[in-house]
């Protein structure tokens, strides 16, 4: 879908954007290209698409994959979608606040597939959402503020490293970032932009039963980063307990949370879930 055709669209529907459901449509082909090539589909797959929009993306998710389900909170648009892929058989539309609806109904996304231009003020939560546990697709092709791409994708030692970093991560590898202009959407968003590949991970790295402490762990130790975490954590745990799974493996007591590596923060949950 072509920046004119946009334009042309919303102009005739006499529809006016709004900026606090982060309207920015992606139009550019060649990215629109890369997103797909990045999402490796198949017509075996099935994929969750977030804020479709005017349906740009969709149209190629349609094309490739075997079943798309996508999720628009702009009812005005539900309307025009309808218009484009009514006859689109593999195509279902729901009308729905997608960060409330994956909330409100939990279900095996585990042979999924997220590919999604997604709403700026929400994707981050969107993404720990979907990211966690068992049932998270398995493969997320996001794209969103650089801002956010790059916490998704930082190491230990990192400016950027935190705890979306870490809640993300837990689950998922990271397999790649690539830039997107601003002029490749309209309206151009006042923040940079990535697009995000991140791949689950073959084997959890922790057991249900003791994410909750991990992810309790990893809160805590980043709510005052330049803090010596131990200090921190004894908001929620015995100092004694504390030194001793910090000495079986082998974790200075001055330590912060930022220099603490994904690994590390596995085998704390490990100690402290006993």
């Amino acid at each position: 879908m072509k920046l004119s055709e946009m334009r042309e669209l919303l102009g005739r529907e006499g529809i006016q954007l709004t900026k606090s459901l982060g309207q920015n449509f992606l139009h550019d082909a060649n990215q629109l290209r890369r997103i797909m090539d990045a999402a490796e589909l198949t017509p075996a797959d099935k994929v969750l698409e977030v804020g479709p929009g005017l349906g740009p993306l969709t149209e190629q998710l349609v094309k490739h994959a075997g079943e798309v389900l996508a999720i628009e909170k702009d009812g005005r648009l539900i309307g025009l979608l309808q218009q484009r892929f009514g006859r689109a058989g593999k195509l279902t539309l729901l009308h729905d606040d997608a960060l409330q609806f994956l909330k409100r109904e939990p279900r095996d996304w585990s042979d999924w597939k997220l590919v999604a231009n997604l709403p700026y003020s929400v994707a981050s939560p969107i993404l720990v959402e979907l990211a966690q546990g068992a049932r998270s697709p398995r493969r997320l092709v996001a794209t969103l503020q650089l801002e956010v791409a790059r916490r998704l994708m930082a190491k230990a030692g990192e400016d950027d490293y935190g705890v979306l970093t870490l809640l993300v991560q837990l689950d998922f590898e990271p397999r790649g970032l690539f830039k997107i202009p601003p002029g490749c959407f309209f309206p151009e968003p006042d923040v940079d932009s990535a697009c995000v590949v991140l791949q689950r991970r073959d084997q959890p790295l922790l057991p249900e039963e003791r994410r909750a402490t991990f992810s309790r762990i990893v809160k805590r130790a980043f709510s005052q980063r330049r803090k010596m975490m131990l200090k921190l954590l004894k908001e929620d745990w015995p100092a004694a307990r504390l030194a001793e799974a910090c000495e079986t493996i082998r974790l200075a007591p001055q330590a912060r949370a930022e220099t603490l590596e994904l690994r590390q923060f596995v085998e704390l949950s490990n100690l402290l879930s006993t």
